[in-house]
């Protein structure tokens, strides 16, 4: 098993046709086939099924997925970091961000660095706070910028941002407090559930004696607030998040342990890259 053979697997699986990935790897279909079927024959399992649709991954197909990405990743991670040491003025930092915070990144502490570094060279990796924490633990990233909550083990951090979790809501359909809530105004409402705080949330609701009516359950705060904007219930969100993308009425829950920080943060006792280590000292 070789590299070659493994951007050939990614790039069928991602194709799924045998076709168009030959035409993207400028490769004619016959050897692509054979040394699909060599990493088979190797593997000793098959990871392809042909369709008449084209080509589908079986499940042994879909494990090897994510580690040939992950073996791919790593090697080209290697050769950056190969030709960062041998030039004092560049880098490349792989960075990974959550959509919430790209109205703070990139900052002054960013500007400054490629002020240092002029031939700096940024890769950025969007996901969310689970994903890109695994990416990090997982050496694909260098560094990263997530929300909490998190499990921090192994990890050091920054604090960048520091909010409140408010309400969003069409403000016809629920005449609320609009100025602040406290969690006895949230009883028997329609809650939109970001399930990232759903603990937390839970927890708080049991204290105060509150079963709470979760209306909606979505992965993604932007959801959250697009169905409370539709007027399907209230939205439980970041602030930041609320402000940038509700149109409708954005109130502060009073409540002291519902909160968020974004926070940057890197794995600890590894040796951190210079470019790397210059930006974690300048960001405040």
């Amino acid at each position: 098993m070789n590299l070659k053979q493994l951007q050939y697997f990614i790039t069928v699986a991602q194709e799924r046709q045998i076709t168009s990935a030959a035409k993207r790897l400028y490769i004619a279909q016959p050897p692509l086939s054979y040394q699909l079927k060599q990493l088979e024959k190797e593997l000793n399992t098959k990871l392809f099924n042909r369709t008449a649709y084209g080509i589908e991954l079986t499940p042994q197909g879909e494990i090897f997925k994510k580690y040939a990405e992950k073996m791919v990743n790593l090697s080209k991670n290697m050769q950056d970091d190969l030709e960062d040491n041998q030039s004092d003025k560049s880098g490349n930092i792989r960075l990974g961000l959550i959509s919430s915070a790209c109205d703070l990144i990139p900052n002054e502490a960013f500007e400054k660095l490629t002020q240092f570094y002029p031939n700096v060279k940024f890769e950025i990796f969007e996901d969310n706070t689970l994903n890109t924490i695994d990416k990090l633990n997982n050496d694909l990233i260098d560094i990263a910028i997530v929300r909490t909550p998190f499990n921090k083990q192994g990890l050091d951090y920054k604090q960048l941002l520091a909010e409140k979790m408010v309400a969003v809501f069409d403000n016809e359909n629920y005449p609320l407090n609009r100025k602040k809530l406290n969690l006895i105004d949230l009883a028997d409402q329609p809650l939109i559930l970001y399930r990232r705080f759903e603990a937390i949330f839970n927890d708080s609701f049991a204290h105060q004696g509150i079963t709470p009516f979760y209306s909606v359950k979505c992965d993604d705060a932007r959801t959250a607030v697009l169905w409370a904007d539709r007027k399907m219930g209230i939205a439980l969100v970041p602030q930041s998040i609320a402000q940038a993308y509700s149109k409708k009425q954005i109130v502060e829950i009073d409540h002291s342990s519902w909160n968020s920080q974004i926070e940057l943060v890197w794995k600890k006792d590894i040796k951190i890259k210079p470019v790397v280590k210059r930006l974690i000292e300048s960001i405040n």
